[in-house]
């Protein structure tokens, strides 16, 4: 059960955008929210913020092929990247997506933080390590949040998560999280209060 105070139940859609000078002002503070497209990343978009369809979830992964922001408040924004390395989407968009993504990380300024969303049962696919070495290499932040925990006993999940957290580049860290019982949503929170500057929470 969730016992502190959750600001980001504020958050609202503002666009989907297809290039980067789309996006809002590059100034203020956001946190983009990564990971391959079948591994829960809406869904753990829509616990956070306690709203069932903010992010759209699908049966079909890959849906989100934009960069989709969500404002918080005037100064706070969450970036919702477009899923990678399971979707069924032309080659000469994934190039441009390639190519986008690649920019973003490097001159998005306000950027704060990237939450890389993996499914604690297939974790540190090529993908996820080609994301932690983005991160890695512009000296950003990233916080692992291994997804779909209720899917495993908590010894198996503490185990992947060990594991997950051994490898991890300086400068990342790693939780288990579940959408559907909201297994660290605390965690979760606190970690986002700290990189979007929030007033400490209980």
């Amino acid at each position: 059960m969730n016992r502190i105070h959750n600001p980001y139940r504020s958050a609202r859609y503002v666009i989907s955008a297809h290039q980067l000078k789309q996006l809002p002002a590059d100034s203020g503070y956001e946190v983009a929210f990564a990971g391959r497209s079948n591994a829960g990343k809406s869904s753990a978009i829509n616990t956070l913020t306690e709203q069932k369809s903010l992010a759209r979830t699908s049966k079909t992964p890959g849906r989100t092929q934009q960069i989709v922001i969500f404002d918080l408040d005037e100064e706070r924004r969450i970036a919702d990247l477009p899923g990678y390395g399971y979707a069924k989407v032309p080659e000469k968009l994934r190039a441009h997506w390639q190519k986008v993504l690649q920019r973003y990380f490097e001159e998005r300024e306000c950027l704060r933080g990237v939450v890389l969303v993996m499914d604690i049962r297939h974790p540190m696919k090529p993908f996820d390590q080609q994301m932690l070495a983005w991160c890695s290499a512009i000296g950003l932040p990233c916080h692992v949040l291994m997804t779909k925990a209720d899917k495993l006993k908590r010894g198996p999940a503490q185990a992947a998560l060990h594991k997950v957290r051994r490898a991890l580049p300086e400068g990342a860290s790693a939780q288990v999280f579940s959408a559907s019982n909201r297994e660290g949503m605390d965690a979760l929170i606190r970690q986002l209060n700290e990189w979007y500057a929030m007033p400490a929470t209980g």
